[in-house]
Protein backbone atom coordinates (compact mmCIF):
# COMPACT_ATOMS: atom_id res chain seq x y z
CA UNK A 1 0.00 0.00 0.00
CA UNK A 2 1.33 3.42 -0.93
CA UNK A 3 2.12 5.88 1.85
CA UNK A 4 -0.07 8.98 1.79
CA UNK A 5 0.99 12.39 3.09
CA UNK A 6 -2.68 13.33 3.51
CA UNK A 7 -3.17 10.38 5.89
CA UNK A 8 -0.07 11.48 7.79
CA UNK A 9 -1.49 15.00 8.02
CA UNK A 10 -4.84 13.75 9.30
CA UNK A 11 -3.74 10.88 11.53
CA UNK A 12 -0.48 12.15 12.96
CA UNK A 13 -0.11 15.88 12.58
CA UNK A 14 -3.68 16.90 13.42
CA UNK A 15 -4.09 14.27 16.15
CA UNK A 16 -0.79 15.48 17.65
CA UNK A 17 -2.19 19.00 17.70
CA UNK A 18 -5.29 18.01 19.70
CA UNK A 19 -3.85 19.25 23.04
CA UNK A 20 -2.90 22.62 21.48
CA UNK A 21 -6.24 23.00 19.69
CA UNK A 22 -8.24 21.94 22.74
CA UNK A 23 -6.44 24.47 24.90
CA UNK A 24 -7.03 27.22 22.33
CA UNK A 25 -10.74 26.35 22.30
CA UNK A 26 -10.86 26.39 26.11
CA UNK A 27 -9.01 29.72 26.15
CA UNK A 28 -11.37 31.23 23.58
CA UNK A 29 -14.50 30.14 25.43
CA UNK A 30 -13.58 30.93 29.03
CA UNK A 31 -13.27 34.12 30.99
CA UNK A 32 -10.10 36.07 30.34
CA UNK A 33 -7.13 34.72 32.34
CA UNK A 34 -8.68 31.38 33.32
CA UNK A 35 -6.84 29.30 30.71
CA UNK A 36 -3.48 30.08 29.13
CA UNK A 37 -3.72 29.97 25.33
CA UNK A 38 -0.38 28.20 24.85
CA UNK A 39 1.74 26.10 27.20
CA UNK A 40 4.94 24.15 26.71
CA UNK A 41 3.52 20.76 27.66
CA UNK A 42 1.06 20.78 24.75
CA UNK A 43 3.90 21.30 22.29
CA UNK A 44 5.96 18.63 24.04
CA UNK A 45 3.10 16.18 23.52
CA UNK A 46 2.85 17.20 19.87
CA UNK A 47 6.58 16.64 19.30
CA UNK A 48 6.47 13.26 21.00
CA UNK A 49 3.58 12.15 18.77
CA UNK A 50 5.50 13.21 15.65
CA UNK A 51 8.70 11.38 16.55
CA UNK A 52 7.00 8.22 17.74
CA UNK A 53 5.11 8.20 14.45
CA UNK A 54 8.39 8.55 12.52
CA UNK A 55 9.90 5.60 14.37
CA UNK A 56 6.80 3.52 13.72
CA UNK A 57 6.64 4.30 10.00
CA UNK A 58 10.34 3.65 9.46
CA UNK A 59 9.89 0.06 10.64
CA UNK A 60 8.17 -0.67 7.32
CA UNK A 61 11.14 0.30 5.15
CA UNK A 62 13.02 -2.32 3.16
CA UNK A 63 16.51 -3.39 4.24
CA UNK A 64 18.17 -1.30 1.52
CA UNK A 65 17.09 1.84 3.44
CA UNK A 66 18.73 0.63 6.66
CA UNK A 67 21.34 3.41 6.95
CA UNK A 68 18.86 6.23 6.34
CA UNK A 69 16.38 4.61 8.74
CA UNK A 70 19.06 4.38 11.44
CA UNK A 71 19.86 8.08 11.10
CA UNK A 72 16.17 9.04 11.26
CA UNK A 73 15.53 6.78 14.25
CA UNK A 74 18.55 8.24 16.04
CA UNK A 75 17.36 11.78 15.33
CA UNK A 76 13.89 10.93 16.64
CA UNK A 77 15.36 9.39 19.79
CA UNK A 78 17.41 12.54 20.42
CA UNK A 79 14.27 14.67 20.07
CA UNK A 80 12.28 12.33 22.32
CA UNK A 81 15.02 12.75 24.94
CA UNK A 82 14.93 16.55 24.56
CA UNK A 83 11.13 16.59 24.86
CA UNK A 84 11.40 14.42 27.98
CA UNK A 85 13.84 16.92 29.48
CA UNK A 86 11.53 19.83 28.62
CA UNK A 87 8.64 18.00 30.22
CA UNK A 88 10.66 17.28 33.37
CA UNK A 89 11.62 20.96 33.58
CA UNK A 90 7.97 22.01 33.34
CA UNK A 91 7.11 19.61 36.15
CA UNK A 92 9.85 21.17 38.30
CA UNK A 93 8.48 24.63 37.40
CA UNK A 94 5.01 23.70 38.68
CA UNK A 95 6.32 23.43 42.23
CA UNK A 96 8.21 26.71 42.22
CA UNK A 97 6.80 29.24 39.76
CA UNK A 98 9.86 31.52 39.89
CA UNK A 99 12.33 28.70 39.27
CA UNK A 100 11.60 28.29 35.54
CA UNK A 101 10.94 31.03 32.98
CA UNK A 102 7.67 29.85 31.41
CA UNK A 103 8.12 32.14 28.39
CA UNK A 104 11.48 30.57 27.57
CA UNK A 105 9.98 27.10 28.06
CA UNK A 106 7.09 27.91 25.73
CA UNK A 107 9.37 29.37 23.06
CA UNK A 108 11.76 26.43 23.33
CA UNK A 109 9.00 23.85 23.04
CA UNK A 110 7.43 25.71 20.09
CA UNK A 111 10.78 25.88 18.29
CA UNK A 112 11.41 22.17 18.92
CA UNK A 113 7.88 21.36 17.69
CA UNK A 114 8.47 23.41 14.55
CA UNK A 115 11.74 21.63 13.83
CA UNK A 116 10.08 18.28 14.56
CA UNK A 117 7.30 19.15 12.12
CA UNK A 118 9.81 19.89 9.38
CA UNK A 119 11.81 16.73 10.08
CA UNK A 120 8.67 14.61 10.14
CA UNK A 121 7.40 16.16 6.94
CA UNK A 122 10.71 15.43 5.21
CA UNK A 123 10.62 11.80 6.36
CA UNK A 124 7.03 11.33 5.26
CA UNK A 125 7.73 13.09 1.97
CA UNK A 126 10.50 10.61 1.26
CA UNK A 127 8.26 7.71 2.28
CA UNK A 128 5.50 8.90 -0.04
CA UNK A 129 7.93 9.32 -2.96
CA UNK A 130 9.43 5.88 -2.38
CA UNK A 131 5.97 4.30 -2.24
CA UNK A 132 6.75 2.74 1.15
CA UNK A 133 4.04 0.80 2.91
Amino acid sequence: MKFSKSKWLAYTFLVGLIPVLTRLLAWATTTNGVVSPLVATDFVAFGLVLHISVINELEHLPAKEKDWRTIQNGTSLIFITLYSALYAITIIGEKSVNLIDSTVMLRSSMIFAGVSSLLSLSVFHRLSKAGAR
